[in-house]
């Protein structure tokens, strides 16, 4: 699927951060007029470089567990100050980045997203605040501080982080019905403000699962957790445009989930 692939690189002007760069890859042979599955990621090139994020789709795709689909790699650009619970890099991302890779190719019901770190604090703002953008978040060692636990007091965006944190912690019903699948390594200092914000958004009723892996903050644990997390959730947003835009029928979840393979 992803291994013989097209490529085209976009850059979406006039956004409330400026310019954002980024690489759709394209299945072979697929036209941008046929109706495919897509996935943004966050961090996109070293998701790719890294944590062989288009291998792992292509073996998924490959052994029928998958859909062929496009992969919108998004470059970071100056980083923290977008991916930091920034909400002009919310509204770029979805009233502007979005939009234009929708019209550019045709696409299988909404999309799904994707990050570390930061990336998934990220993700997780921008379905927060326009609802209804994604079918799935995929949030991966979320940065999701809190002024009690975490001791980043010196990170430059703490208060921005901290805030949209309590934020989300203060909402008393579900804000989204998207997807959302969390994982953590359980070797890593983000492990409780994970496990805290994924009973948070489960009290909410949102569709929530939390996966804790063996592993670090690094890409190697972030790459062993795509199968079958990533994959699981993609199976699910992926599998026809009005399922993954509607079906809420399943309860709010934590499934604490302990893989054998060591970091």
């Amino acid at each position: 699927m992803l291994v013989s692939v097209g490529r085209a690189r976009i850059t979406v002007s006039g956004t409330p951060v400026g310019e954002v760069d980024l690489a759709v890859v394209t299945p072979h042979g697929s036209r941008r007029s046929q109706q495919l599955p897509l996935l943004l990621a966050h961090d996109g090139p070293e998701y790719a470089r890294r944590a062989h994020l288009l291998r792992v789709l292509h073996d998924a795709h490959l052994s029928g567990r998958l859909p062929p689909m496009r992969v919108a790699l998004l470059r970071p650009g100056p980083r923290n100050a977008r991916y930091a619970a920034n909400p002009h890099y919310a509204e770029a991302l979805t009233e502007h980045v979005v939009p234009r890779v929708l019209t550019a190719y045709r696409t299988a019901g909404r999309p799904t997203i994707m990050g570390a770190s930061l990336g998934a604090l990220a993700a997780l703002q921008a379905e927060w605040l326009r609802p209804g953008t994604f079918a799935g978040l995929f949030l991966q060692s979320g940065s999701f501080f809190r002024k009690r636990l975490d001791g980043e007091e010196s990170f430059e965006h703490w208060h921005r982080v901290t805030s949209f944190v309590t934020q989300v912690g203060r909402a008393r019903r579900r804000r989204t019905d998207a997807r959302i699948t969390l994982t953590c390594g359980s070797a890593e200092g983000n492990l409780r403000n994970n496990e805290l914000m994924a009973r948070t958004l489960e009290r909410q009723g949102h569709d929530v699962d939390l996966a804790v892996v063996p592993g670090r903050h690094d890409w190697p644990s972030w790459h062993r957790s795509f199968d079958p997390h990533l994959i699981d959730l993609l199976a699910v947003t992926t599998r026809s445009p009005v399922t993954a835009a509607t079906d809420d029928a399943l309860p709010a979840r934590i499934a604490l989930v302990e893989r054998a393979t060591g970091p």
